[in-house]
């Protein structure tokens, strides 16, 4: 179990479609996160939030990746932030904010360790680019970004990419895939654990072949989008999928995390106050980083 953990907030929501999550870092902090992990034994140095741009601010840019600098601008404060926690020996807790924030939890891990494997918990893939991307959201796009796919365009001084090595990547979860992000997760080798095969295959195995997968690489990261979760437990996320984890499920998966390997940072991501229901998706998250991080019943 790690002992010392360092909470960093990132509380963008430029790359949704909706808006709010960008109050998912104090929401969490809310629910207890603090209180929760030291009750674990776990030592919390809370370092507050990077700075992130509002949308009304700001003119969106490009339609086929809408507000990329500021975005980009934003990691890059979140990779600087968690490279100095890895600096000072503490275990980055990056809380989002759209999942675009990973770009810069990742880079600042691969400053420190080169590129390292991720366990990607995600109703979605984000491995769309600006070519294929039907949204131009780029919370849709930070995986693909993180493994070299989005080109030039994601070029920023202070970002280290890419940031990961596709041997080592396994998507859990996995509920919704574009066509484009079908193509890259093929031509890459990238590891994809669907619903359906948790259904059909169990939780313990799968967790237990994708964290063999992503280890042995610079880091392993877990990057945590609460809609992974079944919106019946999860309602207050950025963008919701029926038919996924169960409370039980997504708690057995960070506890089989925990059991099984020494992860170097952790994220947890896209809780959106707004839609949520007395925050109980916030709570949840607190709860879901707890069992991450080694907290247990007995």
């Amino acid at each position: 179990m790690p002992q010392r953990v360092a909470i960093l907030g990132a509380p963008l929501d430029l790359g949704a479609g909706r808006r709010g999550v960008d109050m998912g870092p104090s929401a969490i902090r809310y629910a207890g996160l603090r209180e929760r992990l030291a009750r674990a034994g776990i030592e919390v140095e809370d370092r507050g939030n990077v700075r992130a741009e509002l949308a009304e601010t700001r003119g969106g840019g490009s339609e086929r990746a809408r507000f990329l600098a500021e975005i980009l601008e934003t990691c890059a404060r979140v990779a600087e932030k968690v490279a100095q926690a890895r600096a000072d020996g503490l275990l980055p807790l990056v809380l989002g904010g759209d999942h675009s924030i990973a770009l810069g939890t990742l880079s600042g891990l691969a400053a420190t360790s080169g590129p390292g494997g991720v366990l990607w918990f995600d109703a979605h893939g984000d491995m769309n680019t600006p070519q294929t991307t039907p949204s131009g959201n780029v919370h849709g796009m930070p995986l693909a970004a993180a493994l070299g796919l989005c080109g030039a365009e994601f070029t920023r001084d202070g970002l280290h990419l890419p940031a990961l090595d596709p041997r080592h990547v396994a998507l859990i979860g996995v509920r919704s895939l574009d066509a484009g992000e079908q193509a890259a997760v093929r031509q890459l080798g990238v590891a994809v654990y669907t619903i359906s095969d948790l259904d059909r295959r169990g939780m313990e195995p799968i967790v237990g072949e994708a964290l063999e997968r992503a280890s042995g690489a610079g880091f392993l990261h877990v990057s945590l989008d609460v809609d992974v979760v079944d919106p019946e437990y999860a309602p207050g996320v950025g963008n919701p999928v029926r038919g996924g984890l169960s409370y039980r499920e997504a708690h057995l998966a960070m506890e089989l995390v925990a059991e099984q390997a020494e992860i170097d940072s952790l994220e947890i991501v896209e809780v959106n106050p707004i839609r949520d229901n007395e925050n109980t998706t916030a709570a949840l998250a607190v709860e879901l980083a707890a069992s991450a991080l080694g907290a247990r019943i007995i």
